[in-house]
């Protein structure tokens, strides 16, 4: 019997292997003890800080793949050869679509379970959040008005006073999608038909754009995500997103019945994660407080573990926020209709 150096053996198991070469720079290192591969469609200066401190505790490295677009696709390519250990993104809905694939597996922790709500979690805990952006309303500075339901934006006072973007964008075909939760299709889709009338424009554009143009007069109110408030509010001086940010205050709206819509950042164990339990102990670092610190200053971002300390600028302008109870998976089931209604009223033309 021959005998091989382990050199030798190495440069013999990758010529008798095929890996794809999406992912061939990860494969090396993916079945290390020490290692956990990370898919994030995160920026990178958002997650990096809380990545390296996290190895900087742990002694565990962490080989970040950051993608823009395509990570379900690129999951489903690699197969069982994926050297992804946790998949995480923004938008339940991305993540519910990952476990619909098949492309996930539920986790059993109890500092995840205890942690995080279970309206903010999957279904046989597939997947967690990690962070939360709520769905707010910006309204001019001097808006006599400091509270109102989702609801009452459809209300004929405030006939042309509404700016909004896209009503086919995922945040509002969300949020519509928890109308429909709420209230069922009939209702949501005649809330949608008062909403469009009260739109002071065509609903395009992005959620910033919402501020500007109540500075412009253009509107007095409008949905927006939370975090745009701190990106606006901490502007440079004489910039324009600190002039928008300067020309609005916020009103925390929430459902009759209900409470504030929000949607999240998450994260899901891959189905054939070579390194599954380091990508647990990543995910319950994540959920930690000083993580959760970093979450909330990063990003302006709401922590998903209570009593972590917010944004300054988040808690004066803002505050605490009471989180609708539904659970998002149930949301998400709606998100089709919830588009098909958008068409259907002409909300977007």
């Amino acid at each position: 019997m021959k005998l091989f150096s382990s050199k030798q053996r190495t440069k013999i198991y990758f010529k008798r292997t095929v890996i794809p070469a999406t992912f061939l720079f990860a494969s090396f290192p993916a079945f290390s003890q020490d290692i956990v591969t990370l898919y994030t469609t995160r920026e990178p200066g958002l997650i990096k800080p809380l990545l390296d401190s996290w190895t900087k505790s742990s002694g565990i490295n962490v080989n970040t793949v950051y993608i823009k677009d395509g990570m379900l696709e690129r999951i489903k390519a690699e197969g069982k050869n994926s050297p992804a250990d946790l998949l995480m993104t923004v938008d339940a809905g991305n993540l519910i679509d990952l476990v619909e694939a098949g492309v996930t597996q539920p986790v059993e922790s109890e500092i995840l379970k205890t942690a995080i709500p279970a309206n903010l979690r999957g279904e046989n805990n597939h997947w967690f959040a990690l962070s939360m952006r709520a769905r707010v309303l910006y309204a001019e500075k001097n808006f006599p008005i400091d509270s109102l339901h989702y609801e009452q934006l459809a209300s004929p006072e405030y006939k042309g006073r509404v700016c909004m973007r896209s009503g086919q964008h995922p945040y509002n075909t969300a949020l519509i999608a928890a109308m429909i939760a709420h209230h069922g299709e009939e209702k949501a889709e005649e809330w949608l038909h008062g909403l469009k009338t009260n739109l002071s424009r065509k609903a395009t554009g992005g959620d910033r754009d919402i501020a500007r143009d109540i500075l412009g007069g253009i509107c007095d109110i409008g949905l927006a995500n939370s975090y745009y408030v701190g990106h606006m509010k901490n502007a440079k001086e004489g910039t324009d997103a600190r002039k928008w940010g300067d020309a609005i205050k916020v009103i925390k709206p929430a459902f009759v019945q209900g409470g504030t819509h929000v949607n999240i950042t998450g994260a899901a164990v891959a189905r054939y994660a070579p390194n599954k339990e380091n990508a647990i102990k990543l995910m319950e670092y994540l959920i930690s407080v000083p993580a959760q610190q970093q979450y909330a200053k990063a990003n302006f971002e709401y922590p998903v573990l209570k009593g972590v300390d917010l944004d300054s600028v988040i808690r004066t302008t803002i505050g605490e926020i009471d989180v609708d109870k539904i659970p998002l998976t149930d949301i998400v089931k709606n998100r089709k209709q919830a588009s098909l209604l958008v068409d259907k009223v002409g909300f977007d033309q």
